[in-house]
């Protein structure tokens, strides 16, 4: 789908599924893009990807010639990565640590051109895909806040309000730490977490944003589907090619 489909698309909050992609290995996120993910997104924050990785993985995606759309994940909440990542031919972007209305505001005014915002203008390479003028790129644009924090937790309603965001994105990893967790997946705050994970899909659906998480399977993507979440992001590409790598060593050794 296009960028403006795919934004109109979570807009109305209809259901989406994608993948992540860590690895800077253009061929390997192509043949993702081809599976037939609504959406790929290339992790900038914790994934091995330079601005080069960053502008090859949006050109790979794009090649495979299917309905998928990528995203970036950016390093930090800064007009600069933003409006890279974006010049590149992002769909949109996810930011991370977003504790407050404000830092969620301030996510929305750097992916948008004036006088929405204060991007600035140089669609490098993202003019041939969206836009290409301000109004019609604003339009097309995606902006995702993540509720990983503390913090982000106590005031995700605010930020679920805040004008011109389009949903927002669980870090499950983070999450967990924040409620109490002395690791990510720590039974012992299970029943914390759980009502986190409960709290934001309910604040996100009573505000008209789309709540998305990333999960560690399809199953888990699934099951967050049906509690209520938007979109949900499977896994990565690091951590499938370890698992089938290590399922066949398995398989020999038996």
């Amino acid at each position: 789908m296009s960028s403006q489909d795919f934004a109109d698309h979570l807009r109305a909050r209809r259901p989406a599924v994608g993948y992540w992609v860590i690895l800077d290995a253009p061929a390997a996120t192509e043949r993702i893009a081809g599976v037939g993910y609504d959406y790929v997104v290339l992790d900038a924050q914790h994934g091995l990807l330079s601005t080069r990785g960053i502008l090859d993985g949006l050109i790979a995606i794009d090649a495979a010639d299917s309905a998928t759309v990528g995203m970036v994940r950016v390093e930090a909440n800064n007009a600069t990565p933003i409006g890279r990542a974006l010049d590149a031919g992002a769909a949109g972007v996810i930011v991370p640590l977003i504790d407050t209305a404000e830092d969620a505001a301030q996510a929305v005014r750097a992916a948008r051109y004036p006088p929405s915002g204060i991007r600035s203008y140089g669609p490098t390479r993202s003019g041939l895909r969206i836009g290409p003028t301000p109004a019609e790129a604003n339009a097309a644009t995606v902006v995702l806040a993540m509720i990983e924090t503390r913090a982000g937790l106590e005031n995700v309603a605010a930020i679920c309000a805040t004008p011109g965001l389009d949903g927002i994105y669980v870090g499950p990893s983070d999450l967990c730490l924040a409620v109490g967790g002395k690791f990510p997946g720590d039974p012992d705050v299970a029943d914390q977490f759980d009502e986190a994970i409960a709290l934001i899909a309910r604040v996100a659906a009573d505000a008209g944003v789309a709540a998305g998480i990333h999960t560690p399977s399809g199953e888990v993507a699934r099951q967050r589907l049906t509690e209520g979440y938007t979109y949900a992001t499977v896994s990565s590409d690091l951590d499938h090619l370890r698992c089938v790598a290590a399922a066949h060593l398995a398989t020999v050794r038996e």
